[in-house]
């Protein structure tokens, strides 16, 4: 029996995921670039991935890439995180492109490229207003994509992307699909050539795809929360879609052991400070109510709310770094210390499980 917390992957539920996806973005003319950083960059699922169709594999770890080209995946690979000019040397040693956003970067990455006998893809990246990387005007993005053309002889301007729905929350809409092909359009005017790469963002630019309004310019989507997730995925939950439903949510399971159970109050008693964690907390006086602790707590997963039990009718309350309160006052199973307890998960539980020298990761129908 694996050591708990144990984290299981279905690689049949995954291989599901990524090839419905896949299928969506091929219909619309759309290829996609699996990232594996949710899952701390597992081999197998770089080649899930590439069995699915995908035509990039994609990560902002160049050690989580390296280990892919280590276990045979054929693929380009992709780093998504602008480079530090510290790791140029490796980037071109591991990767064939990178996304790209500043000129300084760019003339030493060149030089790195140069020196290893190398012609490395760039894609620039155009910030629309997520306030993420990228130039933030047209003509900003024009004049460095023209330095790449004419100036930098090791790099090939393989095209543009954008980032949307991350730090800055801006949600991929048509209008903004529309902005990156005018701006795709603008560069490919000044270079004289097409671009073969317009990268329209992450799993949220899906959106604009279901909606049948993806300008037919964007050719990439990178792609990973969703695969991982399914119906888990905050498509829903943020933006009430409904598109992620018919994908599997069981690609990761997340099984806890319960060390006490008791009936304890839902207010803490005495005078109120911060949490472990610095946080001024708001609880809610439900009376005494008969509770599990679970031998895992946030240090291994985030926040509570990325963790859904799968155990009817209980609820996740509270938790330290190490333990993990589950409300089982209305379950009708009897829960005892040394029972398991499983959890459906969001995307940040499962970047930080399977990061987790805490957490043992199983794999089955690999």
């Amino acid at each position: 029996m694996n050591k708990r917390p144990l984290l299981i992957l279905d690689h049949d539920a995954l291989r599901f995921n990524m090839s419905t996806v896949v299928g969506w973005c091929r219909e619309a003319g759309i290829d996609v670039a699996g990232v594996i950083k949710a899952t701390t960059g597992m081999a197998s699922v770089a080649l899930d991935y590439e069995r699915c169709g995908a035509k990039w594999i994609a990560s902002s770890r160049l050690e989580q890439l390296a280990r892919a080209k280590k276990a045979g995946v054929k693929l380009p690979l992709l780093m998504i995180r602008i480079p530090m000019i510290s790791e140029l040397d490796e980037l071109v040693r591991i990767c064939e492109y990178s996304l790209e956003s500043g000129q300084d970067t760019l003339y030493s990455l060149d030089k790195a490229a140069e020196k290893a006998g190398v012609t490395h893809n760039v894609i620039l990246m155009a910030d629309l207003g997520d306030l993420r990387e990228g130039l933030i005007e047209k003509t900003e993005l024009i004049d460095l994509a023209k330095y790449v053309e004419d100036s930098l002889h090791s790099l090939h301007l393989a095209g543009i992307g954008t980032n949307l729905g991350c730090v800055g929350s801006v949600i991929p809409t048509e209008e903004k699909m529309l902005m990156l092909s005018d701006w795709a359009e603008a560069v490919e005017e000044a270079v004289g050539r097409p671009l073969e790469v317009v990268s329209g963002g992450a799993t949220s630019s899906l959106m604009p795809l279901f909606d049948k309004v993806m300008p037919p310019k964007v050719n990439m989507l990178r792609i990973g929360a969703i695969v991982y997730c399914g119906p888990n995925e905050d498509l829903r939950s943020c933006y009430g879609r409904t598109e992620a439903d018919e994908l599997r949510g069981d690609v990761f399971t997340l099984e806890a052991e319960v060390v006490e159970v008791n009936t304890k109050p839902t207010h803490p008693i005495g005078e109120l400070g911060v949490n472990a964690f610095g946080e001024k907390a708001t609880y809610v006086d439900r009376g005494d109510r008969k509770r599990a602790i679970l031998a895992i707590g946030r240090a291994d997963y985030g926040d509570i709310g990325d963790i859904l039990p799968q155990l009817e009718g209980a609820e996740v309350t509270m938790a330290s770094g190490d333990h993990t309160i589950l409300d089982i006052e209305d379950c009708k199973e009897d829960i005892k210390v040394g029972d398991t307890v499983r959890f459906a998960l969001k995307y940040s539980a499962i970047l930080r499980l399977t990061a987790s020298e805490n957490v043992t990761i199983e794999e089955k129908n690999i």
